[in-house]
C-alpha cells in the first residue's frame, strides 16, 4: 500500500491548526476577481486549481461598491486580477490600475468580447460593459480567461483548466438554446424592454428585443434622471404599449413604481438580477441560474 506523504502532511496541518486555533495558510496561487458574476465564471473554470477571491458581495451595485484596505492589498499580491472593465467597477478601478502598475497581470474581460456602444442616454457612444446578458459573449470570455489562467497562474494543471472551460462552454451553449426557446413565445410587437438603467443591450441584440427606454437614462446607476427624462419615459411607455418595467434587484424600485403609476394603463414591475448575483441559496446565486431566472421573468412579463 502506498502512503502519499503530501496528503498525510496536509491532514496533520489541519489537525494542528484545529488544536492551536491558528488559520491554515492556503498555498495555492491567487486570482482576484472584481465582480461576482465574473467571479462565478472564473471559479467554474479554475475549480480547486487556485484560490479565487471575489471582491463584490452578492446583491451589490458594481458601479458603486468599494473594497477594504485588506481587499485592496489582495489585488497587489494576486497572481492574476480579473475585472470587467469598460468603466463598470467605478469604485475600485483605481485599485486595479495600481495593481497593474505594480506588475500584476490584469485582464479586462469586457474589452475582449466585441463590446457594443451605448445607443442612448448620457453614455451614448461609450462602450457598454454589460456583456454578460449575452451568454455567447460569456463563452468568448471563458476561452480568454482559461488562456490567461494557464499563462499567468502558477501551479494550475493546464489540462484540468481547459477541460473545465470546455465543460462550462457547453453549459453556456445550453443556456443560450434555453433562452432562445423561451423567448420564441413572445410576439415581435411585444419584444420591448424598459429597465432600471441601460443594461440589456447585449441581450436585446442577441434575442431580437427593442430597448424602449430606462428609468435612469444612463449606463450607470450613479446617474439621476431629470423630470423631463421621466416624462419622456412615460410617453414612450404609452406610445409603445409597454406593460412591464424590469427593475434591478439591487436597486430601489421607487422611481419605476412612480412611472408605472403615472401612465394611463396598468404597468407591472418585475425584479431582475441584472448586475449582481444573489445571496447563496437564492434563485440567482450563479451566473447560469441568474440568466435562467431573468429569462423566465422577461418571458412571463412580456408574453
Amino acid at each position: 500500500m502506498r502512503i502519499r506523504l503530501g496528503g498525510v502532511l496536509s491532514a496533520l496541518a489541519v489537525v494542528a491548526g484545529a488544536l492551536t486555533g491558528c488559520a491554515i495558510t492556503d498555498d495555492r496561487s491567487s486570482i482576484v476577481v472584481t465582480t461576482n458574476i465574473l467571479g462565478d465564471v472564473v471559479q467554474e473554470i479554475v475549480g480547486d486549481q487556485a484560490q479565487v477571491t471575489v471582491l463584490m458581495k452578492p446583491n451589490s451595485d458594481p458601479h458603486s461598491f468599494g473594497v477594504s484596505a485588506q481587499e485592496a492589498n489582495s489585488l497587489q499580491t494576486a497572481d492574476l486580477v480579473v475585472f470587467n472593465g469598460l468603466g463598470l467597477e467605478e469604485g475600485v478601478l483605481h485599485h486595479v490600475d495600481a495593481a497593474e502598475t505594480e506588475g500584476i497581470p490584469v485582464v479586462e474581460v469586457g474589452a475582449a468580447v466585441d463590446p457594443l456602444a451605448y445607443g442612448d442616454g448620457d453614455t451614448t457612444g461609450q462602450d457598454d460593459p454589460h456583456f454578460w446578458t449575452d451568454p455567447t459573449r460569456v463563452a468568448l470570455a471563458v476561452d480568454l480567461l482559461a488562456a490567461e489562467v494557464i499563462e499567468h497562474v502558477p501551479g494550475v494543471d493546464e489540462t484540468v483548466v481547459r477541460d473545465r472551460a470546455a465543460a462550462y462552454r457547453t453549459q453556456l451553449e445550453d443556456l443560450d438554446r434555453h433562452i432562445t426557446a423561451l423567448f420564441a413565445g413572445i410576439p415581435p410587437e411585444q419584444r420591448k424592454l424598459i429597465t432600471n438603467h441601460h443594461v440589456f443591450a447585449y441581450l436585446a441584440e442577441r434575442y431580437d428585443f427593442t430597448i424602449v427606454g430606462a428609468v435612469v437614462p444612463s449606463g450607470t446607476t450613479l446617474a439621476s434622471p431629470s423630470a423631463s427624462d421621466l416624462a419622456s419615459l412615460v410617453g414612450a411607455i404609452e406610445a409603445n404599449g409597454v406593460r412591464t418595467i424590469f427593475a434591478d434587484s439591487s436597486q430601489p424600485d421607487r422611481l419605476a413604481r412612480v412611472i408605472a403609476d403615472t401612465t394611463g394603463t396598468e404597468v407591472d414591475i418585475r425584479s431582475l438580477y441584472t448586475e449582481s448575483l444573489g445571496e447563496p441559496g437564492s434563485a440567482a446565486d450563479s451566473y447560469l441560474k441568474m440568466m435562467r431566472y431573468n429569462a423566465t421573468q422577461i418571458g412571463d412579463g412580456l408574453a
